[in-house]
Order: C-alpha cells, then structure tokens, then sequence
C-alpha cells in the first residue's frame, strides 16, 4: 500500500450490504460469490488531487468508484496534460490490469472520493467462476470505450463555446446540483484549449448567464441555453 493509499484507508469493504452495489462492479454477485473473495477489498477515501495511481506503474488492483469524481490524465511530451476522461460513481478505474498492461493513465481525485480498490488476483477469479462478474466487466470495457469515443467527438471539435457548452451538459447529467469542477486549467485540459481561452470562455458563459458561478468552482446551468450553443446556436 503506498503513502496515499496508507493515509486513505478505511478498512476492509462489506460488498454485500454496500450502499451503492446496484452500480458497481460486484453489483450481480449472489451469497454463494461472496465466498471466493479471500483476499480483502479494501475502502479508500481520497482528498481532492490526491492521485490514486500513475501512468506506466504495474497495479495489481482495480478501483470502483463508490463516491466522487475522477479524472485519468495523459502527460503530453511538452509537459501539458489532456484530460481524456471522468470517472463518476459505478465507473471502474484500472481495467488495463487485467490483461497485464500497466496503468494507461494517472487517475485523480477532482473531489472528495470514495473507492474500493479491488486486488486483480480477485477479479480474475470471480470472472471465471462467476458468469455474472464476467457479463459485468465486458460492460465496462464497454462503457469506457463509449465514453472516450464521446470525448474524442464532442469534446475535442467545434468551437470553444461549443466544446464549453457540451463539457457542462455532459457533467450536468444525473445531477440535481450544481456541476463541480476544480479549476480552469482542467476545464482546459478536458476540452482541448488552454487554460486562458477556457477562462475566458468561462467568462463569457456568465456573462451571458449561460452560467452562475455562486462559489469558486460551483456552477449552475442553464441547460437549454447550452444545449442551443452545443450545437452551434
């Protein structure tokens, strides 16, 4: 367990009576699964910018994530990063593991955040034993190919309104509250535009009251104005 991990634990998690298993990766197991966990899954709770692991480390572990909001960064050879996608609560960080690879990514909390990380030699036990596990997985690797397909087209062409305008619907989605972000530089970094041009994007979004900003990095929307400049309106 390194330094972060070692600050974050909470103890061994209790799959059966999670609060949140209907979304997450063991939400199909059955009583009878539960017995072929031997090693133990364990609670992380992440403070935001807390990293939960780094591009080209080996993992043994995958992560569910329970709470939060998490953000998996490539490091561009000059230095910048590009957001390349979010993981919200049910989605499943560290996939790569499973077939060897190290992690394709650094994956970091944007806010407070719940995971369970879950011990590779794990999963792939309860894939071959357990149908249900494996019907689950083929489902987030399918979701995660969904999902950059989606940030590839939306987020990284058009202008950078419309880019701006399909990054807040995006993160709107499900919510009733406000979107969280934690600053203009990711803002930037998850659609493709330096950090100067998304501010001043941002700041034509609230002068036109497309957007309310009533705490620093708290934003409430007008959903149908930004669905017209999504599309170029």
């Amino acid at each position: 367990m390194n330094a972060a991990w070692d600050a974050a634990w909470q103890g061994f998690a209790e799959c059966r009576r999670c609060a949140v298993r209907d979304l997450v990766l063991f939400g199909d197991l059955c009583e009878p699964d539960f017995a072929l966990i031997h090693t133990p899954i364990d609670e992380l709770k992440l403070a935001p910018g807390a990293t939960l692991y780094t591009a080209g480390e080996e993992g043994g572990s995958l992560f569910t994530i329970r709470a939060g909001l998490v953000k998996l960064v490539q490091f561009l050879p000059d230095g910048t990063q590009r957001i390349v996608r979010l993981l919200r609560p049910g989605a499943v960080a560290g996939l790569e593991v499973l077939v060897g690879r190290p992690y394709g990514h650094t994956a970091v909390a944007l806010q407070e955040t719940e995971v369970c990380r879950i011990p590779r030699t794990v999963v792939e036990r309860l894939s071959k034993e357990t149908p249900r596990l494996h019907a689950r997985l083929m489902e987030r690797w399918d979701q995660a190919l969904q999902q950059a397909d989606v940030w590839l087209t939306e987020l990284s062409t058009g202008s950078a309104r419309q880019r701006l305008a399909r990054l807040f619907l995006k993160l709107a989605e499900g919510r009733d509250g406000p979107v969280v972000l934690s600053g203009r530089e990711d803002i930037g970094a998850m659609i493709g535009l330096g950090m100067e041009t998304a501010s001043r994007t941002v700041a034509e979004f609230k002068r036109a009251r497309l957007i309310r900003e009533p705490s620093p990095n708290r934003f409430e929307c007008d959903l149908d104005a930004l669905g017209e400049v999504a599309l170029g309106g």
